[in-house]
């Protein structure tokens, strides 16, 4: 495992660079993680399943310098995983291998994987499913909404495609003329086939498409909007509330994009998660684990506040691709002070660019995000807030044993 035995031999020199304490990062370092969150690509050419939102066709914008062409945490991430090989010489060494051989150079012992559908070299128990549900959650003309920014015209193609998929394999055509026909013959069957399908947990990339202010609309509401196609919010924010509670029915998580996000057209201040607090004092969801991704970011003391819910987790996926060690500790360490129980590890590892693909952004995330969480323990044991045995403990919960617990994972690690 490299990440592993580069980062056991780098420890006492990035301890004095960062001023990690040596002990910590060493334990860090040999703790294998679960990735709460990632888009990992098939082995073979021509996948396109790894988004139901890819990100590749926006306009130019400002792109967050970590990010950009050329930097060279990617290049020391390509030097690490592949040395003088070439990437392709190794997939079709390794072929349906080579994802579970990614995992190993990372550090993880199981990896999320956000797919519209897992397949070949993907599979359990290294890789467990989560699907997307947005489309279920837009079943009328999409077009007015995809003319509300250039980004989104992409987007409302993309969910409308997967709709008439979901559909299909309901055995319908185009949705039902009554909601509850549609709930009782689409939404609800597809849930179901997703948890059958092997799904721990279901994704919403919402924010991408809408504000998540999902207020609580009466039945009667949602069947006006669905029959005379208008009020259309109304209708979007039933239909979240209802998979959301399917969702925990069933126990499967719901993973929720709740940070800022690519395009130069993206909403921002729609996702700032204090606007689902109303859907985690609702009732009839307090059954429902919701995950925030990305923490928030960089809504990330909100987040804090919302980890006092007894349904609410977080994870700070995305934040090690886009800052710095020190700039992620100073998030983590808030979060371990309030409520240390609640945050899990993740990469985000995704498939950016040809330098960038998912094995080098789970690399960098991977190995700023131990970075950051070394920091934000030894800050916490200098200042006397907890002992060396706690911070080894906070850190096997963080990178493992949480979401170990949340998604009931604990026959499979052994835990007590």
């Amino acid at each position: 495992m490299k990440l592993l035995a580069l980062l056991l031999a780098l420890a006492p020199f990035v301890s004095a660079q960062l001023q990690i304490d040596p002990v910590i990062a060493a334990e860090i370092a040999k703790i294998k993680a679960i990735d709460n969150h990632a888009h990992p690509v098939l082995p073979a050419a021509g996948d396109t399943e790894y988004d139901a939102l890819p990100v590749e066709h926006m306009d130019p914008y400002t792109e967050p310098v970590r990010t950009r062409v050329g930097i060279a945490p990617a290049a020391e991430a390509s030097r690490q995983l592949f040395g003088n090989a070439q990437k392709r010489a190794l997939i079709e060494q390794k072929r349906e291998g080579y994802p579970n051989w990614v995992l190993d150079q990372l550090g993880i012992e199981t990896m999320l994987a956000n797919r519209v559908s897992l397949g070949p070299g993907l599979a359990p128990p290294r890789f467990l499913w989560v699907p997307f549900e947005d489309a279920l959650m837009f079943p009328l003309d999409n077009r007015s909404l995809a003319s509300a920014n250039p980004d989104r015209k992409a987007f409302f193609d993309d969910e409308d495609r997967l709709l008439a998929r979901y559909l299909k394999e309901c055995g319908y055509a185009k949705p039902p003329a009554s909601l509850g026909e549609y709930l009782q013959k689409i939404v609800d069957p597809t849930l179901d086939r997703h948890k059958r399908g092997g799904a721990v947990a279901i994704k919403f990339e919402a924010a991408y498409l809408r504000s998540l202010d999902f207020d609580e609309v009466s039945r009667a509401e949602a069947d006006a909007a669905y029959t005379h196609k208008a009020a259309y919010k109304k209708l979007q924010d039933f239909l979240f509330r209802h998979i959301a509670a399917e969702a925990g029915g069933l126990g499967m998580a719901v993973h929720l994009h709740v940070a800022w996000g690519p395009g130069g057209y993206f909403h921002i201040a729609g996702t700032n998660p204090l606007l689902l607090e109303s859907v985690f004092n609702d009732p009839r969801l307090h059954g429902t684990n919701f995950v925030l991704l990305h923490g928030g970011w960089p809504f990330t003391r909100e987040i804090t506040a919302l980890l006092t819910k007894p349904n609410v987790y977080t994870d700070f996926s995305a934040q090690t691709l886009l800052n710095y060690p020190r700039t992620v500790a100073q998030v983590l360490r808030e979060w371990l002070e309030f409520a240390p129980d609640k945050v899990l590890f993740a990469t985000d590892a995704y498939p950016y660019s040809d330098e960038m693909g998912w094995e080098q952004s789970g690399w960098v995330a991977s190995d700023t995000g131990r970075q950051a969480l070394g920091l934000a323990l030894t800050g916490m044991l200098n200042d006397g807030e907890i002992t060396r045995d706690r911070a080894f403990e906070l850190a096997h919960m963080l990178l493992h044993d949480n979401a170990a617990k949340l998604y009931h994972l604990d026959k499979l690690y052994d835990l007590k």
